[in-house]
């Protein structure tokens, strides 16, 4: 096959008027075959645009965004490989750097597709998962975990593409195998764990499968309110409720205790409190309470209380509890309770405002000589 391969290169070189030699029939077939690797790529490219312009597929658009350009390297780089293992042992020889270059850019190139494909297979297997809606709970659960697993493969082909590179050369051969072989996993790990880093990949890999946390859980961390935006290999990015990013290592959520607001359920039970007078009807209170949440369409109709708490010298405390569907429901739902409730209070029954007001306002009128 060789033979008859060199035999066609031969007569080729002849046609265009060169007198053949062994190194030009060489680099001819290099040439060929980078020209064919591309070759390959237009073919594909054009089929693919061919077929999304009969039909949408939303496949086809992931692999154009994430996989192009590295399929488009990666196919010369195959035909440039396999092209000098097909080539004389005397080329080879003479020119030893086509080899290498060929052995370096396949094992490069193969890397970055696969680490491309790893990002398309994650999108494609929750390109119908919806993370922004807190009753989601068990897609959230899954989205979590396939990206955990993506960055955590990723991490093993990036490691061995580079234990492989270094051992295709002669000085870093030692390093290369050491870093596959079982004792260079042993120190690499020895290492790791040392600088805590193998403490937050083994805390990611246990919020991953017991889910402590998932992307778009409203949580309570160091005292702010906020939802899980990232969660990387050792850090969790939390969006706070006024757009500002808290960044917290990935073991404090195995280490330290927090609100999970949505860990098995997305819906809330809101409070509403007052301090009213004792003069106050409390029953009236509570058919306004009801009626107002009734007419709201925040409630889910699960949880509704009217109770009086407390009493102290000057005034009662009144709490009023009401479900809704989530976090933000809850409370928007408190908000519209307080503000009825106060305007029906004051309209209806100005002489409920508490004591502490009126004592206030006779401290602080002028007293008489």
């Amino acid at each position: 096959m060789q033979e008859q391969i060199e035999t066609w290169i031969r007569a080729l070189v002849r046609w265009f008027g060169y007198v053949p030699n062994r190194d030009l029939s060489g680099w001819v077939l290099l040439t060929i075959a980078v020209v064919l690797g591309l070759a390959v790529d237009v073919v594909v490219t054009q089929v693919s645009r061919f077929i999304a312009r009969r039909r949408t597929f939303q496949t086809l658009n992931l692999l154009k965004i994430h996989v192009r350009w590295a399929f488009w390297l990666f196919t010369p780089s195959l035909f440039f490989l396999l092209a000098t293992n097909i080539q004389s042992a005397r080329f080879l020889r003479r020119h030893p750097v086509a080899d290498k270059v060929a052995e370096v850019l396949f094992l490069v190139t193969a890397t970055w597709l696969i680490v491309k494909l790893l990002k398309f297979g994650e999108l494609f297997l929750i390109r119908e998962y919806d993370t922004t809606k807190d009753v989601n709970l068990s897609q959230r659960k899954f989205v979590t975990q396939v990206r955990f697993v993506r960055r955590l493969i990723a991490i093993c082909v990036l490691i061995v593409g580079v234990s492989l590179l270094l051992i295709s050369f002669q000085g870093s051969r030692k390093v290369g195998l050491s870093v596959l072989t079982s004792a260079g996993v042993v120190s690499v790990v020895v290492g790791f764990a040392a600088q805590k880093t193998l403490a937050s990949l083994l805390a990611g890999i246990q919020i991953a499968f017991n889910q402590q946390i998932r992307l778009d859980d409203a949580v309570v961390v160091e005292k702010e309110w906020g939802r899980i935006e990232e969660i990387n290999l050792t850090s969790v990015i939390v969006r706070l409720w006024d757009r500002r990013r808290l960044i917290l290592p990935i073991t404090y959520f195995v280490e330290n205790p927090f609100e999970n607001w949505t860990r098995s359920d997305a819906s809330i039970v809101g409070s509403v409190f007052l301090y009213l007078d004792y003069n106050v009807p409390i029953e009236t209170i509570r058919t306004k309470a009801r009626e107002i949440v009734e007419n709201d369409p925040l409630w889910t109709g699960e949880t509704f209380a009217v109770q009086l708490t407390d009493t102290t010298l000057t005034c009662i405390q009144i709490r009023i509890l009401a479900s809704a569907h989530d976090a933000p429901s809850a409370f928007d739902l408190r908000c519209h309770i307080r503000e009825q409730l106060i305007t029906f209070i004051r309209d209806e029954y100005p002489q409920a405002l508490p004591q502490t007001r009126l004592m206030l306002a006779e401290e602080l009128r002028p007293k008489e000589v």
